[in-house]
Order: C-alpha cells, then structure tokens, then sequence
C-alpha cells in the first residue's frame, strides 16, 4: 500500500496544520506487531505492569499544557473538556494500577483432590493469564479516554498485554505525542518502547486486525466500520476476540406523571445532555418518548427554549459536519416529523443544534420511519410523542441494542407505585446502563461501571470503562495434577503472592 502522509487538520477551517507522519506499510504494521509481542516477558511482574501504569499517569500530567494544546487543535473540544478529560484518563490509568496490586483479577480457584465427590476431584488450580497482543482503534470522539492510552490500552496493558493502536485520522499529532508519553514511561520501568506501538491510515488497521500475533481487538466508532473489523476477525484462520462499541440511540421514556411532575426540568435536562460536546458523545440521548398532551407540550416548550439558547459548535472534522448535516435533512423531510428547532450548518465550519418531533405511532411498525431509530451523530434528537402506555411499549420493543437506557418517573412512581419497576423492566433488555432521572452523558470510571451493550451497541457482552474492561484480554487457564515445585506462584498453596483467591471452596482476602 502506498505510504500517503499523515497530515493534522484545524475542525475549525478544515485546513491542514502540519504533517504528522506517513501512513503505515504492511510491513512497518508488521514491525510494530512483531515488537509488541517480543516485549510481552516485560510486563509479567505485577509490580513492574502497575509502576508503570501510575507512571504513565504521571508523564501524561506532567505534559498536560502540551497535549491540551494539540487535542484542541485537531478536535476543538475545547481546554475545558479536554482537560478534565485528561483528568479521567489519568485517574483510569491509576485504578488499573491498584487493580494490577490487588490480584482479584486472576481469579485464582484452587481445588484439592477429593475422592469422595462424584466424579472424584483431581488436584486443579485456575488463573487468567494475558492472551497475547492487542490492538486498539482509536475514537474520535475520545481524544485521551478512547485514545492511544484510554481505556482499552489501560486495560489491556493491566492485563499484561501489549498493544498496537491505529490512531485515529482526526487526531494523528496528539497520537503521536500519547504514545511518546507512554514508551517514556515504560523506559522508566525498564520496559522496551515496543510495549506501545502506532499505525496511521486505513489500510493500516485492516493489516492490524489480519496480523496472526494479533489475539484481540478493541474498537470504538460507527456500525459500519466496527462491524468490518469484526466480521475480519472472526474471519481469520486464527478468530480472535473484537471488543467493539459501535452505535447507540440511548432512548429516554418520559412517564406522563413525571411530565406533569416537572416537564420543564427534564426538557431543559435533556437539551443540555444531547447538546453536550456538540452532540458528540457515544451516550447522548438520541430518542425520547414522551407524551402526547399538555404536560407533553410543556416539556417540548422548555426542550425548545434551552436549546435555541445553545451556541453553535465544532464537530470532529467536516466529513462527521457533511454526514450530520445530510442525516438532518433526511430526517426532517420524512412525513408528519416536524422541527421545533432545525439543527443544521451555521457558517462554514460549524453546526447548530435541533430536535425534532413525530407521533410514536409513526414507529409502531417497520416503514420509513425507522431511520429516525438510527443513530444521528451530532446534536440532534428525536421525540416521538406517544398516546398511551401499550403505544410507547410497542415502539419501545422495536428499538435495537443501545449502551444506556433512561426512564423519568414521578415521585410516586419512583417510590414504586404505578408501572416504574415493569418500564425497567422493559429497559433492561435494551442496554447495558440503565437510568432512572439522570441523564446517560458521563460515564464514571467505578468498579462497578458498565459501558456496554447489545448489538449493535457492542459486539460482546463486556464493557469498556471499569475494572471489569481487564476481563476482555485474559483468558482462565488450568493446571491438573502439577507438582507445586513447577507451578507459578499464583497456584501454589502457601500463596506467596498474597492474592485473593478461592481455596478448596471458601474465599480468602
């Protein structure tokens, strides 16, 4: 493939800031996965994978003026954004880290023969161990959380795997510059720079997911690519495991009793969750329910006001300004939708914000009307105003996969009276985070954290934020019969290690 230069783009004019790189041949995707893989023996102490994370942590605050600097040339989020959004990545880094001390990850399950049972039990001794290479796609929308050291390269390197990440094309300089930051911080630790390894182009991340010491994948972007690199890996003489964040409409259901509770709370609530970051984030309420009638109407009226209110932003780059723009257009022509606030161009470079409003009646049945159940990336939402309860649970049954699910009850109803516990249940199939009066923007980085979901949400059942996204680069092992003299120490009975672990049936802290 021919190596075409990498250049840095202003979102804000559309021009060309600096050539980054060139992008990468099949054999420099070779090298870098070659590398990755050499250095795997580096990251097997424990102590050593978790310095190195922390210090990781720390060089990319250490450089924080810089890569706010570069992030906000190639994205315009803005420094507010990006540096809280350095923050989180910092802050996910670290809690890796701890949970690369702890040791619970491993899962450690010791059995000690026992004759009695049925079937007798053998001598068996359980742990995960790393799967090998991994690589990262990046996101656009992510700069630093979905990036080159977000969430799938933190957790995949907790795990004790290296990765090759595919920047991505909206932010090549500041890739370059994560990455330096990480390899610093790994040559502290004494951990060979190949333990981070980059490619740029398109050609590049079909190489990557091709590579035969490639054995997992992360991804976060749109249905169409991601389903690509999944149908690819699950193509390849050798499958491997595609970990990939696709698309999500996250819908909303408003209760007529919470309307008529607060309808010009939750319009202004929801105005300001869809416009956040332009539209930009992967859990921006793109769908609401709410009810025909006067508190209805009372809720569209402050959902109008607030919106109108919002200025007009940036996207990511112009093709995601074209796409945004021709989505719009196609949506609002569809028969019987109309645009209380028409989202559209505003100057050359930037967009405004809209929603846009239809009977649910339109979406009791497949027809033309199923593109509004499509993602539309950008600030925009669709509110679809239903006559009864059996009609927004009929549209509700049509909608696919989703990262979040949200529901706004009353007061009563939230204290359990009326149908709030059977509407969570009808979320609940539809997505991995489900929420009650909130709003899904902002995902805290918590143990207990779920950012996944049914297809097309993501293609496995895992999540990409939280402890548990380490899960995703390990697979269990067991050894039957070892002599303790050749097991590793994380199986042997006197538990040197000091691990959590599950021995002969009870567990032990």
């Amino acid at each position: 493939m021919a190596a075409a230069p990498v250049w840095s783009v202003d979102p804000r004019t559309g021009k060309q800031r600096e050539q980054v790189a060139v992008e990468a041949t099949a054999q420099e995707v070779d090298a870098a996965v070659r590398a990755a893989h050499s250095v795997r023996g580096a990251l097997a102490d424990r102590t050593v994978r978790s310095a190195f994370l922390r210090a990781a942590a720390d060089q990319l605050e250490a450089a924080k003026e810089q890569l706010v600097e570069a992030a906000d040339a190639e994205t315009a989020l803005g420094p507010v954004r990006l540096t809280g959004e350095l923050a989180r990545t910092c802050y996910q880094l670290r809690a890796f880290a701890d949970i690369v001390d702890e040791g619970a990850f491993l899962d450690v399950v010791i059995n000690h023969p026992d004759d009695t049972a049925t079937p007798p039990i053998p001598d068996l001794r359980r742990y995960k161990i790393p799967l090998g290479v991994v690589a990262v796609y990046s996101a656009s929308n992510f700069p630093f959380a979905f990036s080159v050291a977000g969430g799938d390269t933190a957790s995949a390197l907790a795990a004790g795997c290296p990765v090759v990440v595919k920047a991505h094309p909206d932010h090549p300089a500041l890739s370059e510059l994560v990455a330096a930051t990480l390899r610093r911080a790994a040559g502290l630790h004494g951990i060979p720079k190949g333990v981070v390894g980059l490619v740029h182009g398109f050609e590049a991340g079909i190489e990557l997911i091709k590579h035969p010491l490639v054995a997992a994948a992360g991804f976060t972007g749109s249905v169409r690519g991601g389903r690509a690199l999944f149908d690819a890996a699950a193509g390849r003489p050798v499958p491997i495991p595609f970990h990939g964040e696709l698309g999500s409409l996250n819908p909303v259901v408003v209760t007529e009793a919470a309307a008529a509770e607060r309808a010009e709370a939750i319009g202004a609530g929801l105005a300001g969750s869809m416009t956040l970051g332009v539209g930009q984030f992967c859990v921006k309420p793109g769908f609401v329910l709410a009810p025909a009638g006067a508190a209805g109407d009372r809720l569209v009226k402050s959902l109008t006001d607030a919106v109108s209110d919002t200025d007009a932003g940036v996207l990511l780059d112009h093709r995601m300004r074209d796409n945004f723009l021709a989505g719009v257009a196609e949506r609002a022509e569809l028969p019987d939708v109309e645009s209380p606030v028409t989202a559209g161009a505003c100057g050359e470079h930037t967009v405004s914000a809209g929603f846009l409003t239809v009977p649910a009646e339109k979406l009791t049945a497949e027809g033309e009307h199923d593109l509004l159940l499509e993602e539309c990336f950008g600030p925009l939402t669709v509110v679809a105003r239903y006559e009864d309860e059996d009609q927004a649970k009929r549209v509700l049954d049509r909608l696919p996969g989703n990262l979040t699910a949200t529901v706004h009850l009353s007061t009563e109803e939230a204290a359990g009276e009326g149908r709030g516990a059977e509407i969570l249940a009808e979320l609940t199939p539809l997505a991995g985070r489900v929420l009650v009066n909130g709003w899904p923007t902002g995902v805290a980085v918590a143990p207990a954290q779920h950012h996944g979901g049914p297809y097309p949400a993501t293609t496995s059942t895992s999540t990409s934020v939280g402890g548990t996204a380490i899960e995703r680069w390990l697979r269990p092992v067991v050894f039957q019969g070892a002599p303790e003299a050749l097991l590793p120490p994380e199986l042997r009975d006197g538990n040197p290690l000091g691990l959590p672990r599950r021995f002969d049936g009870r567990l032990e802290r």
